[in-house]
């Protein structure tokens, strides 16, 4: 007979990592991050946070890594998350990364970096990006709205897209 610790401790420890890394994570983007498995991953939002391991803003439906967490949420982290789901049954392992990104992910043998950039850090970001690393990642660029894809001068940009409140994800390519 397998043990609670057996049965729910991978994903347990996986929620616990997911919502330290990342501050703060709607309800639904937990349960995407784990194909499969809604009802398990409701049990344990539940549990963990019952046992104060993370906290739940009821009003917003987020979990947090701690009580204050959703007081400063960075919405750009939030939407990268979005993004990230929309790609999880191919994932292999993701995590938090810095400026200018926001998360990093390896999915089929590529790294891939999600990178927000809002209205006015268009050339700011281009420059960052251009001048990075010599073996750059792929970039998917996270954008408040598509007509800034045409101030945008990103080598090794796969594509980019935009993030509508309720999480819906809407992919664009350069011409």
């Amino acid at each position: 007979m397998k043990t609670r610790q057996q049965i729910y401790g991978q994903e347990a420890a996986g929620i616990l990592r997911d919502v330290s890394m990342y501050r703060v994570l709607a309800r639904e983007q937990l349960l995407r991050l784990y194909p499969g498995k809604r009802d398990k991953v409701e049990k344990l939002l539940t549990h963990l946070v019952r046992q104060g391991r993370i906290f739940h803003d009821k009003a917003a439906d987020l979990y947090c890594a701690s009580e204050d967490s959703a007081e400063s949420i960075d919405r750009g982290l939030l939407a990268a998350v979005w993004v990230l789901v929309d790609f999880i049954s191919q994932v292999e392992y993701h995590s938090a990364c810095d400026f200018p990104g926001k998360i990093m992910f390896f999915a089929d043998g590529e790294i891939y970096e999600i990178v927000p950039i809002s209205v006015g850090q268009e050339a700011l970001v281009s420059q960052l990006l251009t001048t990075g690393p010599k073996d750059p990642p792929k970039y998917i660029v996270l954008i408040d709205k598509p007509e800034q894809i045409a101030e945008l001068q990103i080598p090794n940009a796969s594509g980019y897209c935009t993030v509508s409140d309720d999480g819906t994800v809407q992919y664009y390519q350069k011409e």
